[in-house]
């Protein structure tokens, strides 16, 4: 069995080829798909942050909103860009929407991606620290969020308080039971993989990679969720962590798919610059006719190895095309690789 999941990143653009025009619809559309892959069986419905674009921002509103729409799918992140995050209210917000979807969330957490603007967590407030740079900070916010999920009081109480305090040190609240467990990283490399593991972070792992060995993205991806995997045994940790990998996959069952992907040209890997001096592997897509399909998605390794599968659809083709998308691969291709 494989969970598999969702992942929009909520692209909204006032153009009268959209079917998402404004961010009102980015939002809206995003709820409905949310409770439509509920309905046809699906695992998971993850949302992509980005700030300063037309795309899927704050979380925490969505995330709440889906979670009173829902009843039994995960909701979650991939990713939180951690740099941009107070991790104090950070932690009521979660709790809050932890509690609203009954403990369902699954939050994705990272240093971020390449910005829409230069330095742009500085307007928020935040700055690295005397010999530290963003990433850095990023995973500073990020050890100070799972320490607060422990739930531990920390703050002294007021000797005269508006309300009666419980005893002791005070807490942030609401506090959401197992949320802890239930936090991800998304991780661009084997060492952060490893550090990972270390936190008792479950792995993201997405259709990026920096190039590490100049081999294939899913065996690259592969050896990366080993070496997680390694990491967590080493680390000792309890429980048995879980590992998602995003892909691009359309299972090509009717005309409307073949005339959106059925000449699809990024049926091979693709390296680029995503800045001056990383060097990173972008994974292909898959879209074939499902017999095809199959038997490509069985040669992926990462897939393979990962217990998640998140499925990048195209948001702005609208909610019930994209239920069409997630419901074609449940129906024609999951069984048929033993993932249903």
């Amino acid at each position: 069995m494989k969970k598999i999941g969702f992942l929009s990143f909520g692209h909204w653009t006032p153009s009268p080829q959209s079917g998402t025009q404004s961010a009102s619809d980015a939002l809206l559309q995003s709820i409905d798909l949310a409770v439509a892959a509920e309905e046809l069986g699906a695992d998971g419905a993850y949302f992509r942050v980005h700030h300063y674009a037309r795309q899927l921002a704050s979380p925490f509103p969505l995330l709440a909103a889906v979670g009173a729409r829902t009843s039994r799918i995960e909701i979650g992140t991939a990713v939180i860009d951690m740099r941009y995050e107070n991790p104090f209210y950070m932690i009521e917000d979660a709790g809050s929407a932890d509690l609203i979807a009954g403990g369902r969330l699954q939050l994705g957490i990272s240093r971020g991606s390449p910005e829409q603007v230069i330095d742009g967590w500085r307007h928020f407030g935040f700055r690295p620290h005397e010999g530290q740079d963003d990433a850095d900070m990023a995973r500073h916010h990020a050890e100070v969020f799972l320490n607060l999920l422990n739930g531990e009081g920390f703050a002294q109480p007021h000797p005269r308080p508006m309300f009666p305090n419980p005893p002791g040190l005070l807490r942030l609240e609401p506090h959401s039971q197992g949320l802890r467990e239930r936090i991800w990283w998304g991780s661009a490399t084997n060492a952060t993989a490893q550090w990972t593991a270390k936190h008792g972070m479950n792995l993201q792992s997405s259709t990026l990679k920096f190039d590490e060995t100049g081999k294939p993205f899913h065996i690259q991806q592969a050896e990366q969720i080993r070496a997680y995997r390694s990491a967590w045994k080493e680390a000792g940790h309890e429980r048995e962590p879980r590992v998602s990998v995003s892909r691009s996959i359309f299972a090509l069952v009717s005309d409307m798919d073949r005339a959106y992907f059925g000449q699809s040209r990024n049926e091979e890997d693709q390296i680029g610059m995503i800045d001056a001096n990383t060097r990173a592997i972008f994974g292909r897509s898959y879209a074939a006719e499902p017999d095809a399909l199959v038997k490509q998605l069985a040669e992926d390794e990462a897939i393979a190895e990962a217990d998640t599968l998140l499925l990048t659809v195209p948001n702005q083709l609208g909610v019930a095309y994209n239920a069409h998308v997630i419901g074609a691969i449940l129906e024609h291709v999951a069984p048929e690789l033993g993932w249903r």
